[in-house]
Order: structure tokens, then C-alpha cells, then sequence
């Protein structure tokens, strides 16, 4: 196991975590932390409530019930395809049951993990398919997710991923949204990053990249590679034979531009293997992650 990892980034979806209202099953979890532990490694939940698949929904299925309303929604791509799942985060009940799952897990692993993340900002919703959904809720609704993870993990890193926030497009259509995130979290003491380290895409750039380089925060600073990234995409399987090993970029533009205290290397093949292990080679200390 090359040393130049410290731990593993691993998520967990809502409905693995929760099959039956309260009553929670953190087995797998508690699975993966005894293991990497046994190897002196350090475990970073990634808790998912979305999905990037219109063939699987996060959400448990006591959820998606009228009490609920419908609990979870369709994400779509600007062609209005169906391309996902996401928790209606902006609604009241859901909310109430998501801060409930995150008070349970840190019960059960504040202090021994290293750290939890909840997922990225960005969602395929808008008020046409949700008349119930607005911009200003859904930021709301955010920080006062990040607000019961913190009450929930008080030792362990809290971190939340903050991309894009639907209704919002930075720099010309800026309704303060995703600054008021990344401020709340500097305010509460909840880490701040994002998926997908792309420097070239003009999006990340005024967004994450933008949030995180203008700045000064306290709290702990993670960005993830995630498929993709490893060829200037992201959300890709494609394999490009002979591409230029970009992972020594990605590393210097993250420590030194970015300044994180956290990297997650997805592990996709070949670039894993071809890349990023030859970038790293081993050494006693690191506060390099992967997943």
C-alpha cells in the first residue's frame, strides 16, 4: 500500500444507510474504518443523497412517499433528459429525516473517522419541475445541512462540496448563493471544496476554483479527482491511449493555488495505475487521500 496515501474517500448512499425509517445500518462503514485501520489508514465518508444514473436513487425508499413529497426528484441535463436523483434537500420533512441519518452517524463515528463530506452543491432542478423548489430555499437549505453535520461531527472534519448552485451562474448572473455558502462554512467551522479539479473549464474556474483561490479560510480546504480529470473531463469512462500525464499539475495547482489540506485521487483505470502511482512514489508521511 503506497504510503503517499493516507486513507480512502468511500461514499455511502441514504438508502444503504437507512432501509427502513430509523433504523440505521452503518455495518459497511464500520466495515471499511476497522479495515483501513488495520493498516494504519484513515477513512473520509462521502454521504450521497444524488445520483449522477437515472437508474439509481440515494434516497431510501420510506422516502419517496406523499408525506414526503415524492422524498426525491429526477435531475435533468439542459436537454430535460432524466440524469439522475437527488434528495429534495429544500423540503422541511426531508431535511428533518437527512439531519437525523447525519446525528445517528456521528453518534456512532464522530472522532474515529476522519472526516465526512456531503455532496456537491450542484443539482439538475429547477421550479419547472419542482414547483416547490426555489434558489434562495435551496441555499438555505444547504447551510442548514452543513450546519446539522457539524453538530454531528465535532471532532472529525465536516466538509461540504460546493460547485454551482442551480439558479446561479458566476460571474454574470451572481445572486450570492455559493459565496454565502463558502462563508457559512468559514463561519461554522465546516470545511469547503468541491469535486472535480478542472483548471482549464471557465465553469470551475469561476466557481470552485474562483471561491476557493480569492479567499482566506480556517477551516479545512479538499478537492477531488474525480473520473475524468485525468484528461481535462469529468463524469467519463473514456480511455485516451497516450495522453499526457497531467496528475503532477493537478497536484501543484491544488497545494499551491488552491492551498487544500485534502486530495482525493478517484481511482479509475488505467490513469490510476499509469499516473497517478508513478507521480507518488512512496515516502512516511503524506496528507495525500485517495478513494
Amino acid at each position: 500500500m503506497n504510503s503517499r496515501f493516507v486513507g480512502a474517500q468511500i461514499m455511502y448512499p441514504w438508502a444503504l444507510l437507512e432501509p427502513e425509517k430509523d433504523s440505521y445500518d452503518f455495518s459497511m462503514i464500520g466495515e471499511d474504518y476497522e479495515y483501513l485501520k488495520s493498516k494504519g489508514r484513515k477513512l473520509f465518508v462521502q454521504l450521497q443523497d444524488a445520483t449522477f444514473t437515472s437508474t439509481f436513487n440515494a434516497a431510501p425508499g420510506y422516502l419517496l412517499s406523499k408525506e414526503y413529497d415524492g422524498g426525491a426528484i429526477y435531475q435533468r441535463d439542459d436537454s430535460g433528459r432524466p440524469e439522475g436523483w437527488v434528495a429534495k434537500r429544500w423540503n422541511l420533512k426531508v431535511r428533518d429525516r437527512f439531519t437525523k441519518l447525519l446525528a445517528a452517524l456521528g453518534r456512532e463515528f464522530d472522532g474515529k473517522i476522519e472526516g465526512i463530506n456531503l455532496q456537491e452543491t450542484a443539482i439538475g432542478v429547477s421550479n419547472k419541475e419542482d414547483p416547490t423548489f426555489s434558489g434562495v430555499a435551496y441555499a438555505e437549505a444547504i447551510k442548514a445541512n452543513m450546519l446539522s453535520m457539524k453538530k454531528a461531527f465535532s471532532r472529525s472534519v465536516a466538509m461540504q462540496y460546493a460547485n454551482f448552485m442551480p439558479d446561479e451562474w458566476l460571474p454574470w448572473d451572481d445572486k450570492g448563493y455559493l459565496r454565502s455558502v463558502y462563508a457559512y462554512g468559514e463561519q461554522i467551522g465546516v470545511g469547503l471544496g468541491g469535486p472535480d479539479l478542472m483548471f482549464t473549464k471557465k465553469g470551475q474556474l469561476n466557481h470552485t476554483i474562483a471561491m476557493m483561490h480569492e479567499n482566506r479560510f480556517t477551516v479545512p480546504m479538499g478537492i477531488a479527482v474525480q473520473d475524468g480529470n485525468y484528461i481535462g473531463e469529468t463524469g467519463t469512462g473514456r480511455v485516451v491511449n497516450g495522453h499526457k500525464n497531467i496528475v503532477p499539475v493537478l497536484h501543484d495547482f491544488a497545494k499551491d493555488f488552491l492551498r487544500v489540506n485534502y486530495m482525493f485521487w478517484a481511482s479509475q483505470e488505467p490513469y490510476f495505475t499509469q499516473d497517478v502511482l508513478p507521480s507518488f512514489p512512496p515516502m512516511k508521511e503524506s496528507t495525500t487521500a485517495s478513494r
